[in-house]
């Protein structure tokens, strides 16, 4: 069951008939929209509700932020990921999308859809016709206009209760409480002045660190005077929150407003270090953004997630437009992409070392602004762009965003005029994901393409990923004599240990798989332990949980039962701590057959349902190499002679409706047992 939700911040106050309302709507309609002004509270009630829905336990849910997204192009690859389904297949994204919810009784809530209204109308209106228990929650300035759509307006906060009730206990949080009843009745008066606007709450008792509830609303008061006889459009609620921000920006110390203008460039919560790199210099020297966040929280222009910092939408569209007008939208911009293709730079660095996990979880969490930097790189210096795609396109292929690595190269390398090993590099990445979609022989095209100018162009590296890809094709097409030719030649030509570079340690592993297929089990499990037990060493996991699979594979050839199920759980542990779908997929349906050799029959079936969900979020064209399917085959026949047909398909049911991720934990946490 999907349980994709963003942390659920503590304090929500009031709303009560809201969220009763939604409990009972969300049972009956289709597609549900929360509608509002920008500050309203409209994702923060949807997240209360949406957890609410989480917690009742019948139903699945999935959060997509949609506000990072500057147009539609990531929007299907967005959605994808929230209900965690990595495509790996060739089909349009909708319809693979669509294939996959199909049958899922699940809510996918849409949030800040204000600004991609006509492809969130379509892409809801395909998902709710085509996914008969699927139920959309959108969050919108304006209705999607989809057929059937629910719509709620959500309005302001009760002015003279629940307003006054979040204003005392934002100002408690700010270090200022209300100590006295004259103190409430001017916060009341305050929370009136301001509609109840959830924002413009949270804004003004952001202030009450500085200064007191009697000066706020006496400067406050004064602005809003001015803006209801000024030429601005909308209810007088906009006019609050427009005005609360802007009076927010103007109490923020000079550093601290150039800082806030400057961080409406990211798209994803971010650490401070971050922060330091790419919004440091000029007035605002690096050694004082420390002061300037701590200042912006404080003010609650910036909240705290987790180690990092986020802005609010509203907030940072406000930082977006003073960006604009202090001229410096395109140097942040070109900044942003640097330090991003700067750390894509640094995770392939560091991919053969004990860092790899580390700069996987980096790179999954900053996917927002990786695609953001890609997206300016492409506009304005293709080249850099290449070099980006390339970096990532290993990475994001492994770990659920192979359709976005393989659309993001094919543009680069039609923008970018660039060659040499950055340009080679590319096509090879554009390779692995063929590979990984089923597209054989176009991965095989290009490899050889990548052999040969990498030769042309003296590049050792070059040469031996290119082998990597030749001998990836030649496994999964049943040609391991093949596989293994091209790869040891590449490495003989190349020289060094198998921990030279990386393009070493891809051949290696290619290698061993050659020699598992081709039955030289001894020469194989040689090689696989040496490889493993360097990747042991470095604490690198990819290779490492790779190794791990042979190892098993070979231990169910030689009836070592339980050495197979061992090997398996290693491997399922490092896929696990890389966030590898792909390769958990794989590694469930080898445990599954080590485990009914082993006669633990209900956890076999249990593995291979697990194994069955996970390839389909992954929709991928072929399990493993060719050689695993005899495997699989010989021994679901074994769990369900251990078991009896009645025991093997009631427990396959069981497993079947049974959350997958909750599955791999219990497989990997208990130790196995006979049935």
């Amino acid at each position: 069951m999907l349980r994709n939700l963003p942390a659920v911040p503590p304090g929500f106050v009031g709303r009560r008939g809201e969220l009763a309302h939604l409990d009972d709507v969300l049972r009956e309609e289709r597609v549900v929209t929360l509608t509002g002004a920008g500050g309203v509270g409209k994702s923060r009630l949807a997240l209360e509700a949406a957890d609410r829905a989480l917690r009742a336990g019948e139903r699945g849910v999935a959060w997509a932020d949609l506000w990072p997204l500057r147009d539609d192009r990531l929007l299907v690859a967005t959605v994808a990921d929230a209900v965690d389904f990595a495509d790996h297949t060739t089909d349009r994204a909708l319809d693979s999308l669509t294939a996959w919810l199909a049958d899922r009784d699940a809510l996918l809530a849409l949030d800040s859809c204000e600004h991609l209204v006509g492809p969130c109308r379509t892409l809801v209106a395909r998902l709710t016709s085509a996914c008969p228990r699927l139920t959309v929650l959108a969050t919108s300035r304006e209705p999607l206009g989809v057929p059937g759509e629910h719509v709620v307006a959500v309005e302001p906060l009760p002015a003279a209760t629940d307003a006054v009730e979040m204003f005392r206990l934002r100002a408690a949080a700010a270090g200022a409480p209300l100590s006295s009843p004259a103190d409430m009745v001017t916060a009341a008066r305050l929370c009136e002045r301001l509609e109840g606007m959830p924002l413009a709450v949270e804004l003004i008792a952001g202030q009450l660190a500085h200064r007191t509830v009697e000066d706020v609303e006496l400067e406050l008061g004064r602005r809003l005077d001015i803006t209801a006889d000024g030429p601005f459009p909308g209810p007088p609620r906009h006019r609050a929150v427009r005005t609360t921000i802007g009076w927010s920006h103007e109490l923020c110390a000079p550093a601290e407003r150039l800082l806030w203008a400057r961080m409406s460039v990211f798209r994803e919560p971010v650490d401070a270090r971050t922060v330091r790199l790419v919004c440091g210099g000029g007035p605002l020297p690096e050694s004082d953004v420390d002061r300037a966040l701590t200042g912006l929280v404080r003010k609650s222009v910036l909240s705290r997630a987790g180690s990092g910092y986020r802005m609010l939408d509203t907030v940072r569209e406000y930082g977006r437009m003073w960006l604009d007008q202090v001229g410096e939208s395109r140097e942040s911009a070109d900044r942003h992409a640097s330090h991003f293709l700067a750390m894509a730079r640094d995770a392939q660095a560091g991919w053969l070392g004990e860092q790899q996990a580390r700069w996987y979880e980096r790179l999954g969490s900053a996917h927002a602004d990786l695609c953001a930097a890609l997206d300016h790189l492409l506009s304005g210096r293709p080249d850099a762009a290449l070099e980006l795609t390339g970096l990532l396109a290993f990475p994001w292929s492994c770990c659920g965003h192979l359709r976005e690595a393989a659309a993001y190269l094919e543009d680069a390398l039609a923008l970018s005029a660039a060659s040499g090993p950055v340009r080679t590099k590319a096509l090879w990445a554009l390779g692995v994901t063929r590979v990984l979609r089923g597209e054989h022989e176009q991965a095989g095209q290009l490899a050889v393409f990548c052999r040969d100018r990498a030769a042309l162009q003296e590049d050792v590296g070059g040469t031996l990923h290119a082998a990597y890809l030749l001998g990836l094709t030649h496994l999964l097409q049943g040609r391991p004599m093949a596989a293994r030719h091209e790869t040891e030649g590449a490495l003989r030509g190349a020289g060094g240990t198998a921990f030279t570079s990386a393009g070493h340690v891809l051949c290696h592993l290619v290698r061993v798989f050659a020699l598992t297929a081709e039955g030289l089990l001894d020469e194989a499990r040689r090689a696989a332990e040496e490889l493993r037990h360097g990747c042991v060493a470095r604490g690198e996991w990819w290779t490492r949980s790779y190794a791990d699979y042979q190892l098993a594979l070979i231990a169910l050839f030689e009836d070592r039962a339980e050495d197979a199920t061992a090997h398996a759980l290693s491997m399922l542990d490092g896929k696990r701590h890389i966030g590898d779908s792909f390769g958990i997929a794989l590694g469930l349906d080898l445990l599954a057959s080590a485990l009914a050799a082993q006669g633990a029959g209900e956890r076999a079936v249990a593995a291979y349902a697990a194994g069955e969900t996970y390839w389909s979020a992954v929709g991928h064209p072929q399990r493993g190499t060719p050689e695993l399917g005899p495997v699989r085959a010989r021994y679901e026949d074994t769990a369900r002679s251990l078991l009896g047909d009645d025991r093997y398909e009631q427990a396959l049911l069981r497993s079947a409706l049974s959350d997958p991720e909750t599955i791999l934990h219990r497989l990997l946490d208990d130790p196995p047992r006979g049935s």
